[in-house]
């Protein structure tokens, strides 16, 4: 078979919900020299049978299932299969732009000493809703200075293109820094290469109350730490411990439904303010900040 120049990587663990559109989004990019690596992780919804029907349609789908093993632990199963020059991450509840792919194939072809390249994404929220940009910083050096400071997200990990012999250099995910796994992985990229992001809008990353980031936020929180001292010791840095993690606990629903309240509104994203701010008070009726949001954009709606 004629080795593809891209490898699309996505695992995929009860994704029902919103994988047909991630599936979609992928499969009708305007390049299409790639391969589709997909690892569903023991899926116990409908997850498998969607892939299976998309599998029997397009065969670009390279498709493995087994028992539930974990995140990172699959990831780096699908590099195992990964033939291509460039590994493209994917979640299967994101949606990417049509031209994603390209544009990022095409920067990493004029920049050798580039080795992972994302982009500037579009937060939205389960119904598809924008809530606001995100990854604006575009330089090596802005990106990996927010890395050394713990500032996770600088690049969003399932909009990123990395070389694949750079992967292999630098030994894949670390299972062990899960779920801060992205952050090790892209300062451990930043030591043999550079690091950057497109300034185009080029994936749709979807917030959800459940996500890891929400769900597991302390252990997310402590292996980010670990990532940052460790990366601060191999290029002998001294290691202050001035670190922008945010909260160290998990945010209730009421208080994700506020703060996404105030990212739509600031970005002029009215409907999505006006939903989540009303979530916000319903969830949690008694909270001054609520109803603090709610009333910025009743008035700005009034405007």
């Amino acid at each position: 078979m004629r080795t593809p120049l891209v490898s699309v990587l996505m695992t995929v663990y009860n994704a029902e919900n919103y994988l047909v559109q991630s599936l979609e989004s992928i499969l009708t990019q305007t390049f299409d020299d790639f391969e589709f690596i997909i690892i569903n992780d023991g899926s116990t919804d409908s997850s498998m049978s969607i892939l299976q029907e998309f599998q029997n349609q397009d065969r670009r789908i390279k498709l493995f299932s087994r028992d539930n093993k974990g995140y990172t632990f699959s990831l780096n199963e699908g590099l195992g299969y990964a033939r291509g020059r460039y590994i493209a991450r994917m979640d299967a509840d994101d949606v990417a732009l049509p031209e994603r792919l390209a544009k990022q194939t095409e920067f990493l072809e004029n920049r050798a000493d580039c080795v992972a390249v994302g982009s500037r994404v579009m937060l939205i929220d389960s119904d598809g809703l924008p809530l606001r940009s995100f990854a604006e910083q575009t330089t090596h050096e802005e990106i990996d200075s927010g890395h050394l400071a713990g500032r996770g997200g600088t690049i969003v990990h399932p909009a990123v293109t990395i070389r694949r012999d750079a992967m292999q250099k630098v030994g894949g995910y670390r299972e062990g820094m899960e779920p801060a796994e992205d952050l090790d992985l892209f300062l451990r990229l930043a030591e043999i290469g550079k690091v950057a992001n497109l300034p185009d809008i080029l994936l749709q990353y979807r917030m959800q109350p459940k996500s890891v980031g929400h769900t597991r936020r302390l252990e997310q929180r402590q292996r980010a730490e670990l990532a940052v001292k460790e990366a601060h010791a191999r290029r002998g840095l001294s290691f202050l411990n001035q670190l922008k993690f945010g909260p160290d606990r998990q945010a209730s629903e009421s208080e994700m439904h506020q703060k996404w309240a105030w990212w739509a509104l600031g970005a002029g994203n009215l409907k999505s303010a006006r939903k989540h701010a009303l979530l916000a008070v319903r969830k949690q009726p008694h909270a001054k900040e609520n109803w603090k949001v709610l009333s910025c954009v009743l008035r700005e709606g009034w405007r």
